[in-house]
């Protein structure tokens, strides 16, 4: 583990010491969220990310680690390890060159390299390398014996050895790297005959762009087309440049040897060469291209689950619909469904009058205090009417997206959750929830189902899961969660616990109420010392005895602040009230050989809002009146909207209707943006001006440069 921890610290730019550390406590069980927020000490205040990527690079160097006893265990087997060449493996540690330095010892199917040494034809290849024979021919009739027919023959079981030798010598294939690296053109032409079917990518019928250039959402459609069956993908450097730069390395002479040897090579080159490493560099870029669009997914999706929450208060959802109605249910503070029931208060059925006496009923009868509408189809005229309505009491009233809201209606938790209700229902609760607590809500949907994502279908999966796995269980542990309230999944993302832990807490605060302590997680089934340690600190219990309970600070620390707390003669609780107390405390008073600075000064900043949420105060938000279907935009309008999706070539924002509008890259402000993301961001409300509008195909161009 040292010889990793030198080179991650290495490629990080980072101590040896932090990576040591941070190894150590992740094989020691420890989870990202509980190292970055409560081993401060040991890593030298490394964030989750960094500690991400000490594990990603730690995990793939253990598995090159196998890769190499499986590379020195097959060529030991046929009796060709070196002292020289198993040093080379051993230490070597980059994968594209390790696998350069196995090809030649790889098993392979039958070639036809391998065809003429069965003829005994390696030594006439050998002959032809040294380029030194004077009269080839009579050599040549030395080798016509057996399976070899005549010279020709014999010549070309020669070049096919000398083929396989130089595609596979490490300077060949270095050397084409470069020039795949330097000037490689990515090129897709549309399958003839399917120029109809292929429309979406019309763009791509005849396209060609420098690989290093090409960005991550244009490979991405590029390979989406290709994947199809509806266009023709090439990676190719110029060849003939590639075949010269080749012939030099191997041709000397011009003599009949030497005519042999550069016939060879340009077969190398265009047979296996080429196509070898033109797999190779698209891998490489999907690769790219996929974490890319990875990282920009996992962004949106933080920004969405940090969204703002309205909290704790009486809620109707309301999922809009024209002919089969809308589905309106009830929610207590807690989020229980208090009751359901559908009105009609659109065309065909058009009960207008008896909806709304429906509505003013509810919200009286159920002491509403929000109402959270879905921003599918009839939203703009079921917020219209609801907002119209007279009730006996101040409302507020908000466009909630319900992007997989679907999904979890009719998923398995969903069933178990509302088993008497039908898909309807439970698409509504979902809605008014996401208004409550959207991390809560969520956290239920598989991720790549929300509606954030660029391309997500195509990238690597398991890649896509691994990330945004952990971007939900970040978001999770960075808000903390409720010990009392929260569900199985919710619970799920907690550092330290699973699906089994979840659920036995469940089961346990259902069979013994509510829990008073953090301590009381200690009867729970299963939860044993090291569990207790990662999920703790993220587990809050508002009105605790100790309040303490209700705060980040990790139980571990209680006693640090009991100290502090009797040094100051007061109780803990006089701390949390009293800014002056907390004035008069000098922290570094309290550094011992386990507490340090970093700890401490968490404490302190706890102290000050325990149990308060990271997240941002909701806001109303409110489209155009006059805009609710395309054929209401105008060029030059500016409207309010809300960014809904941001990738790689600019933002979406929803302008209140059902199609999105684009604010290209180069719309986002006068100056150059190179990253979306770090000027907008998922949720912002933002205004926009129409510029341009396809009704053909619903398409619309927006700008937020206004002026």
């Amino acid at each position: 583990m040292e010889i990793f921890s030198k080179m991650i610290a290495s490629a990080l730019n980072i101590a040896v010491r932090q990576v040591e550390n941070t190894l150590s406590l992740l094989n020691g069980g420890a989870t990202i969220p509980f190292i970055s927020r409560y081993r401060k000490e040991a890593t030298g205040g490394l964030d989750e990310v960094q500690i991400g990527e000490i594990k990603e690079r730690y995990d793939k160097l253990c598995e090159m680690a196998k890769r190499k006893e499986t590379i020195l265990k097959t060529i030991e087997e046929q009796g060709k390890l070196s002292a020289d060449l198993k040093k080379r493996i051993e230490a070597c540690w980059d994968a594209t060159e390790l696998e350069d330095i196995y090809l030649p010892y790889k098993p392979k199917r039958k070639t036809r390299a391998e065809a003429a040494r069965q003829k005994g034809l390696e030594p006439l290849a050998t002959i032809l390398m040294m380029q030194r024979e004077n009269n080839l021919m009579a050599r040549v009739r030395t080798f016509i014996k057996g399976e070899v027919k005549d010279e020709d023959d014999a010549l070309k079981g020669a070049r096919d050895i000398i083929a396989e030798q130089v595609s596979e010598d490490e300077r060949s294939r270095n050397q084409l790297r470069n020039q795949f690296s330097r000037q490689a053109i990515i090129t897709s032409k549309v399958v003839k005959g399917k120029e109809e079917e292929a429309t979406k990518y019309k763009d791509y019928f005849d396209f060609s762009e420098p690989l290093k250039r090409c960005t991550s959402h244009r490979l991405l459609a590029i390979r989406r087309g290709e994947a199809e069956g509806l266009l023709k993908v090439s990676i190719s450097p110029d060849d003939e440049e590639c075949t010269e730069r080749l012939e030099r390395s191997y041709v000397r002479g011009n003599n009949e040897c030497s005519q042999q040897v550069k016939e060879a090579v340009r077969d190398a080159y265009k047979r296996l060469l080429k196509p070898s490493i033109e797999t190779e560099f698209a891998t490489l870029s999907k690769e790219k291209a996929d974490e890319e669009a990875i990282r920009v997914f996992a962004g949106n999706l933080r920004q969405l689950l940090l969204a703002p929450p309205l909290g704790q208060k009486r809620v109707m959802g309301i999922d809009p619909g024209y002919r089969t109605g809308c589905k309106v249910v009830c929610l207590d503070a807690q989020g229980n469904l208090l009751h359901n029931e559908t009105i009609y208060p659109h065309p065909p059925k058009s009960e207008h009058s008896l909806s709304a006496r429906k509505l003013t009923k509810l919200v009286e009868q159920y002491q509403i205090e929000a109402i959270a509408i879905g921003n599918g189809t009839a939203s703009r005229e079921t917020e219209a009417f609801v907002t119209n309505q007279r009730y006996d009491r101040k409302l507020q009233v908000f466009v909630v997206c319900e992007d997989g809201a679907s999904i979890y209606s009719a998923s398995k938790i969903a069933r178990e959750e509302f088993p008497d209700y039908d898909v309807t229902v439970r698409g509504a609760v979902s809605i008014g929830r996401r208004l409550m607590d959207p991390l809560a809500e969520l956290v239920k949907i598989e991720a790549k189902s929300i509606g954030v994502g660029q391309y997500q279908h195509d990238v690597d999966q398991t890649a896509l899961k691994k990330s945004l796995d952990m971007t939900v269980e970040s978001c999770v542990n960075s808000v903390g969660v409720n010990l009392n309230t929260a569900s199985r999944h919710l619970l799920t993302y907690v550092s330290g616990l699973g699906p089994t832990l979840a659920q036995n807490i469940v089961d346990y605060r259902t069979e013994n109420g509510a829990f008073t302590s953090r301590k009381q997680l200690m009867k729970v089934p299963r939860m044993g010392a090291k569990a207790f340690e990662q999920c703790a600190g993220f587990l809050r219990i508002p009105g605790a005895k100790n309040p303490l309970d209700n705060s980040a600070v990790h139980p571990e620390s209680y006693a640090v602040v009991e100290h502090i707390a009797k040094d100051m003669k007061c109780s803990v609780e006089d701390l949390i009230k009293s800014k002056e107390l907390r004035n008069q405390i000098d922290i570094k008073k309290y550094v011992t050989d386990q507490v340090g600075l970093p700890t401490l000064t968490d404490i302190m900043a706890e102290l000050e809002k325990p149990g308060r949420d990271p997240r941002q105060a909701i806001q109303v938000f409110e489209f155009d009146k006059n805009v609710k279907t395309i054929d209401d935009l105008k060029e030059g309008m500016v409207l309010p909207g809300i960014v809904t999706n941001i990738t790689n070539f600019g933002c979406f924002v929803d302008v209140g209707i059902k199609e999105n509008g684009l604010v290209h890259i180069s719309q986002i402000r006068r100056e150059f943006v190179s990253d979306p993301t770090t000027v907008v961001s998922i949720h912002q409300h933002v205004q926009v001006k129409v510029v341009s509008i396809d009704r053909e195909r619903k398409r619309i161009g927006l700008t937020m440069i206004l002026d």
